[in-house]
């Protein structure tokens, strides 16, 4: 393999990735959206943002925080899957490591773990609740079917849950900034070769 290009199996992750880091994006700025414009109330009353329109309308903003949730879901369970077995390879080293087994993790290890086990029950706690705001029937006269629990506590479930996963997102986002930058520069490399390549290859004394 040559310097600067990617196996088809690295190419298929970052592709799955990407699918999953924009779902995520889309599905974070709709949520601070409506983080910061709830609904409810009345012009000038107890919700003075009711009724403002940024870029979209309000359905609007929900349909692409729900479609973009979903794309994000179907892509990191394709992720999860594919990345299984280091996931329990993984699990033991650490439980080997905490009960003195095995070879100690350093500090870097061990904040990488928090950082992806807050990320992967962020997700958790959101997608489900998430999935539920997607099949039970909201409103103001809607009757909640208290599955678990209140519609309200579902709500926050997935408001503070999504909150903590985007947060430690950006930080594993940040840990790995190196590495991502490096492995996307080779996969547009592979996808779309650039002229100076092509360039290279000719032979000597050919061309202008």
């Amino acid at each position: 393999m040559t310097k600067g290009t990617v196996s088809k199996q690295t190419r298929n992750n970052w592709l799955i990735d990407a699918v999953v880091a924009i779902g995520a994006v889309v599905a974070a700025l709709t949520g601070i959206y409506f983080l910061f414009l709830p609904s409810g109330g009345y012009q000038g009353g107890r919700n003075p943002a009711y009724g403002i329109t940024i870029l979209f309308s309000r359905q609007t903003w929900d349909d692409l925080h729900t479609w973009f949730g979903a794309l994000m879901i179907a892509a990191v369970v394709i992720h999860f899957a594919i990345h299984w077995n280091w996931v329990k390879g993984m699990a033991k080293r650490m439980a080997r490591s905490v009960a003195g087994k095995g070879a100690r993790m350093n500090r870097h290890g061990y904040f990488n773990i928090l950082i992806d086990a807050t990320v992967a029950i962020g997700f958790l706690l959101a997608a489900v609740s998430g999935i539920y705001f997607m099949f039970v029937p909201g409103g103001r006269w809607a009757v909640d079917p208290q599955i678990l629990f209140s519609r309200t506590t579902w709500n926050l479930i997935h408001t503070w849950a999504g909150t903590a996963m985007t947060i430690a997102a950006v930080v594993h986002f940040a840990i790995h900034w190196r590495w991502v930058t490096k492995v996307t520069r080779n996969v547009f490399r592979s996808l779309w070769p650039q002229p100076a390549a092509e360039l290279g290859r000719r032979q000597p004394g050919l061309g202008a």
